[in-house]
Parts: structure tokens; sequence; C-alpha cells
């Protein structure tokens, strides 16, 4: 059996090794990719540094993840080999930190002519936790368009999107433009202002001089409409509260975070969303997702992340984790090559 580099996470807490494992055969209903790029998470800081969500060890991680068909298993039909593909992973075989992974065929879509691997990588888990939290029914989503119908609009109405030029944020803007808000705000760097105004935004809240506690003023003095929905793409406490405080009675929040978001009990909704197409509640919109999202990008009316591609292969995993806990990547999506790790 043939072999492959591999980023082991040995244990929990433990450190990221390069190491050899065997390129595994696909099983029925599988495929097998050589994986071109992988993106980073926040949520894999939070796997190495408190030992969460993984079982078991030494474990392969890497959830955004896009490449070309290796293997075609029994029963798949509509792939081929070589066709260009992108796909959330799921740690262990699925994982997209080694050079060849398994995933079953119907989570796959296949990259449009118009963006490359990199940008294909930054789309899985971002674009997937806005567009579950956002359009699902609930109590996964907050249900503001369970089939994906284009047609859908909900002009003259505002929304909030906290943490705009992070990943999942910069997707929640390009979701509210396509169901028609007339008014999305975002909270995020002035730095980032024509950017996201480029992608949807019609008004970015500096947040080096706006706190956070001063949020909701800052939102009414820019709409009067009631605002019914807000996103807090950063996931913490202090931002959960700003945007609770922005919505009305009756609102709903959006949380990345599904630990820790929780109804406030003043008749707003808080939805803590767990985005992963892996998760069996999110398995029929999730082919939603699988379905809508190519033609979606062919035609820009989607845009990946602006992304940044790290050297060393798979070795650069442990580098970029690093800056994102020194909170040194603002607006860009860390990517890495596991085919070029030496």
């Amino acid at each position: 059996m043939s072999e492959q580099k591999v980023l082991y996470l040995e244990k929990p807490q433990g450190a990221f090794v390069v190491s050899k494992a065997p390129i595994l055969k696909p099983g029925p209903g599988q495929l097998s990719v050589k994986v071109k790029a992988s993106a980073l998470n926040p949520v894999e800081c939070l796997i190495q540094d408190y030992g969460v969500i993984v079982e078991h060890y030494p474990a392969i991680l890497g959830n955004d993840v896009a490449g070309d068909v290796e293997e075609i298993g029994e029963g798949v039909e509509g792939f081929v080999k070589g066709d260009k593909v992108f796909f959330q992973g799921y740690s262990g075989d699925l994982g997209g930190y080694q050079q060849y992974c398994l995933i079953p065929a119907d989570i796959v879509a296949k990259i449009p002519s118009n963006i490359d691997y990199a940008q294909a990588a930054s789309l899985p888990v971002g674009f997937g936790t806005s567009a579950v939290g956002l359009l699902s029914a609930e109590p996964t989503g907050a249900g503001l368009n369970p089939t994906f119908d284009l047609k859908v609009n909900h002009a003259g109405e505002p929304a909030l999107v906290v943490g705009g030029s992070s990943s999942v944020g910069q997707y929640a803007i390009q979701i509210f433009r396509l169901l028609g808000y007339s008014t999305i705000i975002a909270y995020a760097s002035a730095r980032h202002t024509d950017f996201l105004k480029s992608l949807g935004a019609t008004h970015v809240i500096d947040r080096g001089e706006t706190a956070l506690g001063n949020l909701a003023e800052a939102v009414k003095k820019i709409t009067t409409a009631p605002l019914k929905i807000a996103y807090n793409a950063i996931g913490d406490a202090e931002c959960r509260s700003a945007c609770v405080d922005s919505i009305v009675v009756g609102g709903q929040v959006v949380d990345v975070n599904p630990f820790e978001a929780k109804d406030p009990g003043n008749g707003k909704k808080v939805f803590g969303i767990f985005g992963s197409v892996h998760n069996p509640a999110n398995k029929k919109f999730g082919d939603i997702i699988r379905r809508t999202l190519p033609k979606l990008l062919q035609d820009g009316a989607i845009v990946p992340n602006r992304v940044e591609k790290l050297s060393d292969g798979l070795a650069g995993v442990d580098v970029g984790l690093k800056r994102m806990r020194a909170k040194q990547v603002s607006g860009v999506k860390l990517v890495v090559f596991p085919q070029e790790t030496a």
C-alpha cells in the first residue's frame, strides 16, 4: 500500500507532527481525493488547546478541503478521476491535513472554472456555517430561506454582521445581499471597509471607534427599520450581547459558537450554529448548498474569501494556527498545500 504525508495531532492538547500513513482505498459511496489545498479554521485551535470535539488520537484534522478525485468507490456516479472538487472534511480518514483523504461522494461539489484550489478551500466551513445558520429551518437555523430560493427577497429590511471581515462574516454579508436586504451593516476594522462594501455591506461600523457596548446605538443611527436578524461571526459573549442588544424583541441572533450561545430569555432568540454537513441535522440542507453554490460561484454571485498561501506544506498548519491565536490574521483565509510537504 502506498504511503503519504499526514499531519497528526498526537494527543489531546498535544503537538502537531508530520508523519507517514497509508493511502486508503475508498469504500462504497466514497471518493479518494488528492488534497491540493486545505484551509485553517479557528476551531482547530480549540481542539488542540482544550482537547474538545475529537475523540480518537492521533487525529488528522482539516475541515476545508479542495483537490482532485483520485479514485472512485463502488456505487458512486457523477465523478471521474481528475475532477476538481471541494468539500467539508472531518477528522481522521476524512481530514484535509493529509495528501490523500476519503470523503462521502454525496457531500462533494465540483470547483467552477473561475476559482482555484485555494479559493475553493476557503468555502466549505465558512459558507456552510453562514448558510446553515441564516437560511435553514429551525431549530438548526434562523429559517430565512430553507429552500435556498433565490427569488426570496427581504427588501426594506436591515441586517447586522458582527465580525464582518472574518471568513464566516464575509459569507454572511454576501448571503444577506443575495436575500435582498436593503441595509447590511458590518461591524469590523475600518481598513476592510471598501472590501466589505464590495461584498454587499452598505455600512461598516469601525470597531476601533465604536465599542461593542455602543453598537446598538450606532445601528439605530443608520436605520430606523426594526433589526430582526444579526449574525455573530466571532462567537464570544461580548459580541453576542451586542447582537442581542441591537435586535428588536422577536428578533434572532445567529451565533457561530454552538457551545455558549443561549437564548437570553427576553423575547429574543439566539441560535448556536454547528454548520457541519456531517451533522445529520444539516444533511438535507447541506445537499442544497452542494447543488446551489457552484453556480453562484461561477456567476460571481458569491465570491470566495481572499486567501493567504502558507509555505512548507502541512508543516505550515502549526505556524498558521499560532498566528490565529495571536490575532495576527484579519480579512484573509490561511491555506496550506499538502502536496508541498517535505
